[in-house]
This record gives C-alpha cells, sequence and structure tokens, in this order.
C-alpha cells in the first residue's frame, strides 16, 4: 500500500548552521512579537498546489499559494484589509481554500450588544484568490451572513468533486458546493443535540444530546443504525461522573463505530463498537502513558478510509503509525532533519508502572499535510529550542519552505526537557524544564521563574512556545519550570482528578515542590525564585505570594482572578459546568489574604479582557496600596485575555515589562 512513501529518499535541505560567538546577543522581544513568517501550510488533494499564511513583514498576514509544477516561481498572494488578519487555511478540493479570519469587532449581529472583542468568520477562495460566493443562510440578515460566512466545516468529502459538508447558523447541516456557494440540506439541526460526525460517505450518522434526567445533566451519544436509519441513544455519560465518551469517526464497515473513552481507565482509549450487537471491542490502540486522542485515514481513493494510525498525547502530539511506509518515511525524516533524541524513563502517575519512551532532544518533526497519493508531504520540524521550520517532500527530496522566526538568532537559546518530581504527598508531576545555554550562563544554579499553564485544566507540551515566557527568559539566564500540576489535563485521570477543590492548596503545593526539587539539584538559585503565570497561572501567582514559605522573591501575575467568586458564578450559570465543574472550583481568593502578603508582586492585564476583567487585577492592587504592600499594575492597551488575539505590541508589552519588573523590583536586588 503507498508505495511512493515506502520509496522515500530524503536528500534535505540542511538547516542553517548557528556557530555559537562568544557572547551571543538574546533574542529581543520583537523577535517573538512578530507575526509568524510561515504557519497553516497545507497541500491540495492532488498534490499540484501548496498555499500557507506568511507575513514577511511581521506585521500583516497574507495567504500565498503556490504550484507545485513551478516552486521557484512567486507564489499568488491573497490579502485581508487592516481590521481582519488571516489564522487558518486548509484546501478543501484541488482549487478550493477554506479560510479562517478573525477581526476586531464592536457589535455582534446575533446579541445586538457592542463589545470590545474578536469575531471570526469562515470564507472561501479559489486559486486566484477570488471569493466564493457566501451561502444564503435561511432566516439572517446581512449583518448575520456576514458573521458566520460559510459556517463549520464537517467534512471535506473527499470522494465528491465539488461538495463540502458544513454547519450553519442554526445546527443544520448543508451539502456546499465549492463552485457556486449553493447549499442544500443534509441534516436538520436542532437544539437538543451538537457535535454531530458524519461517516466516511458523509452522512450525519453520529451527534450528542445533552439530557437532564433526575436531577443530573448528561451527554447522550446516539447513532444512526446504518440498516434502519433510526437514531438510538449507545452511550450516556454524566457530569458528576466525568468520563467522558465521544466518537472520533466511523470505519469502511458502516456497522462499526471508532469510539474514545476513559470510563474505566486512567487514559483515554479508542475502541471498536458494532451498532447492530452494542458490543465494544478490545481497544483498537490504546498507550500505557498516554490518551489516545484519534484516527488517521487514507484520503488515497484506492485506499479510501483506511486507518493509517493513531494519534495520541506524548510530551506532544504523536502518531502511531499502522501504515508501515509511513512508519518508515517518518523514520526516514527524522534521520534526514538532523533530529536527535533521548530516552525517558517514566512513572506512570495512576499505576506506578515504569517504562521509557523516546522524545525528540530540542526538536522533532511531523507530517501535516499531504496528497492523497502520499507522494508530497509538508513536514514541519520544531521543539522547545527550534522555532518552526516547514518543509515539502517532493520527488524524494525535503526542500525548506520557510521559517517561522526566520530573524531569531537561536545560539542564546536554552535547553528544555521533559522531568518528573515526586510532590510532598507522593504524586509523580510531569513538567517541562528549561535551563539557559550552559556555555553562556555556567551550569548553575540560576535565577529561576516558575511558570503555570493557564486553565487550570490545561497542559504544556514539548514544543516551541511562541509566547516567549520560556526561552526569551532563558536566553538571559533564566531557568524556566512549567509543572503539570494536579488539575492539568492530558496527563491522566488521575493527576486531573487530584485538582479538585485544591485552588491554593495541593495544586499549589505542586508548584513549590517542583521549586524544592530544582534547588536540590543545584538548578535554582534558592534566593532567586520568582512565580510567572497568566490566566490560571496568573491566580497561582498571587497564591504565591500570600503563602509564607519563602521561596519566592517576587510574583508576577497576567490577568489573574484575585477572587474565586467570579469564576464560580459563571461555572453554576451553565447547567452542563454546574455539575461538570463548579463542585470542584474551591480553595483560596488570594484578596482574602491581604495581609498575609509579603513579596512584591506585579499585576498586568488587557484591557479588552473579558474572560478575567481587569477589575480583578485593579481590586487586589487597591487593597494592596491601601495595605503600603509593594505593588505594580499595568493595564495594557488593546489586549484581550487569549493568546491568539494579541497583537505584536501586546506581546512585547508583556514582554518587556516582565524582564524589566523581575531585573528591578523583584525581592532585594531584582531577580
Amino acid at each position: 500500500m503507498l508505495a511512493a512513501a515506502a520509496a522515500l529518499s530524503i536528500v534535505a535541505v540542511a538547516p542553517a548552521t548557528v556557530v555559537l560567538a562568544q557572547t551571543p546577543t538574546p533574542p529581543p522581544a520583537s523577535a517573538w512579537a512578530r507575526e509568524a513568517a510561515m504557519a497553516s501550510v497545507t497541500l491540495s488533494p492532488d498534490g499540484q498546489h501548496m498555499a500557507a499564511i506568511i507575513s514577511p513583514d511581521g506585521r500583516q498576514r497574507a495567504i500565498a499559494i503556490w504550484d507545485l509544477n513551478n516552486l521557484n516561481a512567486e507564489p499568488f498572494l491573497v490579502g485581508t484589509d487592516a481590521r481582519s488578519e488571516f489564522i487558518g487555511v486548509q484546501f478543501v478540493k484541488n482549487d478550493r481554500l477554506f479560510v479562517r479570519t478573525q477581526q476586531l469587532s464592536e457589535y455582534n449581529p446575533f446579541s445586538g450588544s457592542p463589545e470590545q472583542t474578536y469575531r471570526y468568520r469562515t470564507q472561501m477562495i479559489d486559486m486566484e484568490g477570488n471569493a466564493i460566493r457566501t451561502p444564503q443562510w435561511d432566516g439572517l440578515n446581512e449583518r448575520q451572513q456576514a458573521y458566520v460566512g460559510f459556517g463549520q466545516l464537517l467534512s471535506t468529502l473527499p470522494q465528491d468533486p465539488t461538495d463540502i459538508l458544513v454547519q450553519g447558523p442554526r445546527g443544520d447541516v448543508y451539502r456546499l458546493n465549492t463552485s457556486t456557494g449553493a447549499v442544500s440540506r443534509a441534516e436538520r439541526g436542532s437544539d437538543r443535540f451538537q457535535s454531530v460526525v458524519a461517516d466516511l460517505n458523509g452522512e450525519i450518522r453520529g451527534r450528542e444530546e445533552f439530557i437532564l434526567e433526575g436531577g443530573q445533566a448528561y451527554f447522550g451519544i446516539q447513532l444512526k443504525d446504518p440498516t434502519t436509519g433510526q437514531w438510538a441513544e449507545h452511550f450516556r455519560w454524566s457530569a458528576r461522573d466525568r468520563e467522558p465518551v465521544s466518537i472520533v469517526g466511523f470505519t469502511n464497515d458502516p456497522n462499526t463505530v471508532l469510539i474514545q473513552s476513559t470510563q474505566g481507565r486512567d487514559h483515554a482509549a479508542i475502541y471498536e463498537y458494532n451498532i447492530s450487537t452494542r458490543q465494544m471491542g478490545e481497544p483498537a490502540f490504546a498507550h500505557p502513558f498516554f490518551d489516545a486522542t484519534g484516527v488517521i485515514r487514507s484520503r488515497d481513493p484506492a485506499h479510501y478510509g483506511e486507518i493509517l494510525g493513531f494519534s495520541y498525547g506524548a510530551e506532544r502530539g504523536r502518531v502511531y503509525w499502522l501504515d508501515s511506509n509511513l512508519e518508515q518515511a517518518e523514520a526516514t525524516l527524522r534521520a534526514a532533519l538532523g533530529v536527535q533524541t533521548e530516552s525517558i524513563s517514566w512513572v506512570d502517575i495512576a499505576s506506578g508502572q515504569r517504562g521509557r519512551f523516546t522524545t525528540g532532544d530540542g526538536a522533532d518533526i511531523e507530517i501535516t499535510s499531504w496528497s492523497n497519493d502520499l507522494s508530497e508531504m509538508v513536514v514541519v520540524k520544531s521543539g522547545p529550542s527550534q522555532p518552526p521550520e516547514y518543509y515539502l517532500i517532493q520527488n524524494g527530496r525535503a526542500r525548506l519552505l520557510g521559517r517561522a522566526y526566520p530573524e531569531m538568532d537561536l545560539s542564546a537559546l536554552g535547553e528544555t526537557h521533559l522531568i518528573q518530581y515526586a510532590a510532598r504527598d507522593g504524586l509523580m508531576i510531569p513538567a517541562f524544564l528549561t535551563t539557559p545555554n550552559p556555555a553562556i550562563f555556567g551550569n548553575g544554579p540560576y535565577p529561576t521563574i516558575v511558570t503555570p499553564h493557564g486553565g487550570p485544566w490545561a497542559r504544556d507540551d514539548l514544543d516551541w512556545d511562541s509566547t516567549g515566557w520560556t526561552q526569551y527568559f532563558a536566553s538571559r539566564g533564566y531557568a524556566v519550570l512549567q509543572p503539570q500540576y494536579r488539575g492539568s489535563e492530558g496527563w491522566g485521570q488521575r493527576l486531573w482528578r487530584a485538582g479538585d477543590s485544591e485552588w491554593g492548596g495541593r495544586m499549589q503545593d505542586d508548584k513549590d515542590d517542583g521549586v524544592r526539587y530544582l534547588i536540590e539539584r543545584g538548578i535554582a538559585d534558592p534566593n532567586r525564585v520568582a512565580m510567572h503565570g497568566y490566566s490560571y497561572g496568573g491566580y497561582a501567582a498571587m497564591v504565591a505570594a500570600v503563602r509564607p514559605n519563602g521561596l519566592y522573591q517576587c510574583a508576577v501575575a497576567g490577568a489573574g482572578p484575585s477572587s474565586l467568586n467570579d469564576i464560580r458564578q459563571d461555572t453554576y450559570n451553565n447547567r452542563f459546568i454546574r455539575e461538570f465543574q463548579h463542585p470542584h472550583l474551591n480553595g483560596m481568593s488570594p484578596i482574602d489574604h491581604i495581609s498575609e502578603i509579603s513579596i512584591p508582586i506585579y499585576l498586568y492585564t488587557g484591557d479588552r479582557d473579558t474572560r478575567v476583567e481587569p477589575a480583578e487585577s485593579e481590586r487586589l492592587d487597591a487593597a494592596l496600596r491601601n495595605a503600603g504592600k509593594p505593588v505594580t499594575l499595568r493595564i495594557l492597551p488593546d489586549m484581550e485575555h487569549t493568546g491568539n488575539t494579541w497583537t505584536p505590541a501586546n506581546i512585547e508589552a508583556v514582554l518587556t515589562s516582565v524582564e524589566s519588573y523581575l531585573r528591578t523590583e523583584c525581592g532585594p536586588g531584582g531577580l
């Protein structure tokens, strides 16, 4: 099968070699603040064209479209207006691109209320950048039509030459003609159902129903019988139990569906499920340490729908290839693109089982797009010390297409490794540790920044950090610890659930225990430690200022909630979240502990933030000033909460202000 991949022989264009100078200059904040020079690279199904989002000047984004038969020619460019920017592009047919944009909006046409935030829409263009006519959705006025665009993409329908499957604004599913923009309803939507899933032929055969029964909230997973066409509920999971079940795909056998489930497991597995007999088979894919996340299929007409591999969430997103040719191609590409590996010793958090797995050392590769016959591929090489590089694999050769941050000097960057340490109660905590380049800063101990991720139901990955919160500071001599504290998702149910009602409690212990771990090993200087977090991480930094443990010289809190009251109220207002998250959101509110704060704290937030409003930081600032405590507050102009909306000016302001604060105002004499 897929012999083209098996015959792959890579002659790589060698990445630029950086010769270490005597004293490399750390990359400036502007190196992270620029828009990525290349992103979202996608191939047409027939392998004749390629598109990407580019930003040569680091300010304005455009879509570039290449003819792969004449790759040396200049690409065709498609631009936007000053208020709008491209955030994603994808081939849906050989000559059609599905495009996602975001733009600043002062008006929501559905709510009728003004708001300072961003809105998103989908569009479609041809190879000359011409817009395909936007569908006319029933019951929408002109403003609402523009807001919705083409709706949500459900399936590219690889076997249909013109049609794709989209979901419109009322939940209805339509076949959309990519040449004319005409739509025909394929499935009527309902407020009862969500998360609809199409089978390999484009028929909607899976959906979720939100159910209130016996005073509890559930999701019922419904499947359509391939013989009778009748819908029936096959699975039900409760918000209280928090063991989700979801459909990850259908198979070529219309009676077999692939189900992801954590029920009875610490790590999610993918199962084959027989609709007629209602029997779940043995796991089609399960990893001993990590969650199975999805399935990858062939679009080649000769092998359409065959499973090529399964994805899973390890130290970063990975693929277990069932197809031996793709497995060999990935190994060949790693060698050709100079990827070094390291073996990680691992203790499973739930079972205590010990094992080893291999990761990329500083960088790894991912096959992100390919033609149907796999004769062309796009490969991204990236890692904690390697900004994304994009390669085209064509005719057995790897050609460097571009770098996301071409001006960045990598010689001053640090090294990042996945580690584990034991918390005080014995629970194993994963973490990513970035240490400065020893040729520049010696072997430590180093001034250290603990950087907890937001969420808290989220996680970090062993990949490039576009925020700069790791490498920007590592290039200036700091060690940076990213603890995957209890309450983090993506590391198994045991670690996730261990964070229940532990805000400011054991969740915080995990961060402090990481500091002690680094001090014991001579990595962290015990007199030069700070915490810098954003969103939930900002809350954690506020708590670090409260705790009387003497570990931190200062705290830096970005857009953190100083009180849990508003968050608890928000989670109560949603009927599902009221059972899924609200009962587990308990702990300390930093604003109730002003008298206990004994270290300087820097608060920053954006004036457009509607997720964690600036008032959260302003109230803490006022209380600290009234108590005579050292505090600095900065409200950053035109800044939203989520990073994908940040302007280059936002990113640069965060990095430089945090650096300045740590250097001059953190504890006695600065960090």
